[in-house]
């Protein structure tokens, strides 16, 4: 390695190195090469890193940090930019990782439903930034005229399920406003009942709600594309006739389509 790449790399490390030990090795070794001590301007821009960090993350879990407290997310912050610094310019993309980063955590083991928030949340954030769909409400039609077979459907694009052994909506929903008090959520929680969310975007807006029994099984055979017939094989718990309304008005279904995707047939 050069002794240009090595100042490079020592730069790196002291601005993202972790603990902080390390980092003042990697000054030591930086101002080897640049015969001064830069550390109080590293010092600097490795604050403002973790000012960043804290800052990207909050927006993009808002819950996690009300339930961590400030200086508990704070750490976190510091912690998850040093172990899993940004690859990419855009910083609004960075902290995908942090659910997992969290459930191994062996400080955070002691609140072990953490990381399901966590990652209700980023799943919220990525379906904010997801392209809109127009809904094709006639396209409702074809369920009569043809076997379910032969139809599938279209949900909305970003949509996705988070499967949770904790209630992950109802903790998050406790922290929006008119949601659940939050003694019946810490009530559901010393029960672990388990909760899956269901996220998607509508009318510009990231939405969730607990899913319905089977709609999981369901949602998940489609977007692996089988027909509607198979799908609803797979989730025999589901009350199709209660599910079809509310996803079609919701937006989270914005069309039925022909299955496979060729022409359909002569109406049956």
């Amino acid at each position: 390695m050069s002794a240009l790449a090595e100042q490079q790399q020592a730069l790196l490390n002291a601005l993202f190195a972790w603990p902080a030990d390390v980092a003042e090795a990697s000054l030591l070794r930086l101002a080897e090469g640049v015969g001064s001590r830069p550390g109080r301007g590293l010092q600097a821009y490795q604050a403002n890193g973790h000012a960043l960090a804290e800052r990207a993350l909050q927006s993009a879990y808002p819950v996690l940090a009300q339930l961590m407290g400030q200086d508990g997310f704070a750490d976190l912050a510091r912690a998850f930019w040093h172990a899993k610094p940004p690859q990419r310019g855009d910083i609004a993309q960075w902290g995908g990782g942090l659910p997992e980063f969290v459930r191994q955590s062996a400080q955070l083991h002691e609140v072990p439903y953490l990381g399901d928030v966590a990652g209700l949340e980023w799943a919220l954030h990525q379906s904010a930034t997801a392209a809109d769909g127009a809904a094709e409400l006639g396209s409702l039609a074809l369920l009569t005229q043809h076997e379910p077979q032969t139809l599938s459907f279209d949900c909305v694009p970003g949509w996705c399920v988070v499967r949770s052994r904790w209630p992950v909506v109802s903790i998050w929903q406790a922290h929006q406003e008119g949601g659940p008090a939050f003694d019946d959520v810490a009530t559901l929680v010393r029960q672990q009942v388990a909760e899956d969310a269901v996220v998607w975007r509508s009318a510009f807006k990231p939405l969730v709600r607990q899913a319905l029994p089977g709609e999981t099984a369901l949602l998940d055979a489609l977007q692996s594309g089988h027909s509607l017939a198979s799908a609803l094989a797979m989730a025999d718990d589901l009350d199709f006739s209660q599910w079809l309304p509310l996803a079609v008005q919701t937006g989270l279904v914005l069309r039925v389509v022909p299955w496979p995707s060729t022409s359909l047939g002569e109406p049956t």
